[in-house]
């Protein structure tokens, strides 16, 4: 048997970051997170692809 765990992904999430936010920005996160179902990380990764769109197309 495997020792591993959770869902399968083809790009491995092995990188922590840390971020200091205030209570409003945790609340905001909390809020996405719970209206789309989405894990507090799915939303940071989703809001860093967002940015990255725009800039991508300067």
């Amino acid at each position: 048997m495997s020792n591993r765990t959770g869902r399968p992904t083809d790009a491995l999430k092995t990188i922590v970051k840390r971020a200091r936010m205030s209570e409003e920005d945790v609340r905001k996160l909390q809020t996405c997170s719970n209206y789309l179902n989405k894990s507090e990380s799915d939303i940071l990764r989703m809001g860093i692809e967002m940015v990255y769109q725009q800039i991508s197309e300067k």
